[in-house]
């Protein structure tokens, strides 16, 4: 039987037996609206509340500063419109980065195409935002920065602390995209200096469709969404309580093992990566080689196209994926990698591989027993390979 390796858990994670465990009830016979205030409800009610409770714990916030969200995505669509729409009159200019989330990008492209000035700050070869750039960046009528914590193709983390110091110096309002560092590194919103932080459940083996929105204490935020007063009127509507029950779950659970899960996946990602590089020639690791999350590989193989190399290692039970998976129907290249300077065709020869609480060494050394095949066969199809014009070339890409 064919061995099945899953490594996409940036895209999304298996939920968690004890996280399952722990939503059943909520599915069933406590199906309570936490807004209703009878009996169902208020066993609905302290639910939701213990569940808030453990995702501040999880951030180091209080319980009173997570607002519950269907997600990452609208955690940052909060985050951005809702703070536009409580600070357009004080000012009009936004600064985020180039190798943001498309949740992110999106927005902000959308608000620069109506009337919204945007800065957007580049970055270097391994994805890094340099913070004096953004101190450089910053006008009097500046009223958002948005810069994400970890890099959801490359795994590069970046330097939010600092950025964060710069932006309190300056009073302007400083979210971050904390979706893919969340439950994985450590992480403190006093710490980070951040306003606002999103997070969603499913990239930390809790439920999809349950995320959060952590608000710092004081900080005005209109809505976006209107028709009910739940979440303290900052995100109307019925909440998803199974879901909400599973990502507290999610949370405790995640904290609990932080440490020994980065160490271990540090370890299986650093294997993954010498072994790669030890048996393939003319392969760019992208991203950062040490600011970097624990289970994220992201690799460039010369002359092969990327698609070919994902199906090939579907074909032998390996799940990778190009980068982001809510681009994973696009096929241009990754704007990450573009805008880490790495040349087009390099970037469509990319695949990101994520690894999870399931992955052991002998996934990895699987992987590496069929990866080397698979680049060759490939390449030597390739009409760019230098193997059909007369020999590999040697000099270095990145």
């Amino acid at each position: 039987m064919l061995r099945r390796v899953y490594l996409d858990h940036g895209a999304t994670t298996p939920v968690h037996p004890e996280v399952v465990k722990a939503m059943l009830p909520y599915l069933s016979a406590q199906f309570g609206n936490p807004s209703s205030l009878h009996e169902w409800g208020r066993e609905a009610k302290a639910a939701m509340e213990d569940a808030r409770s453990r995702v501040a714990k999880l951030i180091g916030a209080d319980s009173e500063e997570i607002f519950f969200t269907s997600g990452g995505t609208e955690s940052d669509n909060l985050a951005i419109f809702g703070v536009v729409n409580s600070l357009r009159k004080r000012g009009n200019h936004l600064i985020t980065s180039a190798v943001e989330h498309h949740a992110v990008l999106d927005s902000v492209k959308y608000l620069g195409e109506h009337g919204f000035d945007v800065t957007w700050i580049p970055v270097d070869g391994y994805g890094l935002v340099n913070p004096e750039d953004i101190r450089k960046a910053i006008r009097p009528d500046t009223i958002l920065i948005s810069i994400m914590h970890v890099n959801n193709e490359v795994g590069t983390i970046q330097p939010i602390e600092e950025i964060g110091r710069i932006a309190k110096e300056h009073g302007v309002v400083f979210h971050t995209d904390a979706v893919q560092s969340c439950g994985k590194i450590p992480v403190n919103v006093k710490a980070l200096n951040v306003d606002l932080l999103s997070l969603s459940s499913h990239k930390i083996y809790g439920p999809k469709g349950s995320g959060a929105l952590y608000v710092r204490k004081g900080l005005r935020l209109e809505p976006i969404l209107h028709g009910g007063g739940q979440e303290k009127k900052r995100r109307p509507g019925t909440e998803n309580l199974p879901g909400i029950v599973g990502f507290g779950k999610a949370a405790t659970i995640a904290l609990e093992e932080l440490g020994t899960e980065m160490e271990r996946l540090t370890t299986l990602r650093d294997r993954l990566i010498e072994g790669i590089q030890n048996r393939i020639e003319y392969v760019h690791l992208n991203g950062h080689p040490s600011h970097r999350i624990p289970g994220n590989v992201n690799m460039s193989f010369e002359f092969v196209e990327g698609e070919s190399l994902l199906l090939s290692l579907d074909m032998q039970g390996i799940a990778a994926s190009s980068g982001s998976a809510c681009t994973s129907g696009s096929l241009e290249p990754s704007h990450v990698l573009l805008a880490m300077g790495i040349p087009h065709q390099l970037a469509q020869g990319s695949v990101r591989m994520t690894l999870g609480r399931d992955n052991t060494a002998e996934d990895i050394d699987y992987v590496l027993e069929v990866l080397p095949d698979i680049v060759s066969r490939l390449r030597s199809m390739s009409p760019l390979s230098p193997e059909m014009n007369n020999g590999w070339r040697r000099e270095a890409h990145v």
